[in-house]
């Protein structure tokens, strides 16, 4: 009897950790950070970006396509305080804005 319980509690963990690495494994996919610049150039699209990232010197609109806040700075380096931009929304840069991070 013993026994059967232990093994039910192991097989019960087992089922837990299963069901929580698959959901760490949908968080890490964050989509896309898509950024407009001039009708003659192509859109820049930044494909599951972590950490910052510089946005182009003449960029004009970033939308947010992942599934979290994307912050815009100022600066290229992701330093200065910035403008969050939510999760299927978008923001006019101003041109030279300098890098954003997700």
């Amino acid at each position: 009897m013993r026994c059967a319980r232990v093994f039910m509690f192991a097989a019960a963990g087992a089922l837990l950790a299963a069901s929580a690495a698959t959901g760490t494994a949908a968080a890490a996919e964050q989509g896309d950070v898509v950024v407009f610049t001039t009708e003659a150039t192509p859109l820049t699209v930044y494909r599951d970006p972590q950490g910052c990232q510089k946005l182009p010197p003449d960029a004009h609109v970033l939308t947010n396509h992942t599934d979290r806040p994307v912050t815009v700075y100022a600066d290229p380096f992701c330093l200065t305080p910035g403008l969050t931009v939510e999760p299927g929304y978008g923001s006019h840069v101003a041109p030279g804005s300098g890098s954003f991070s997700a």
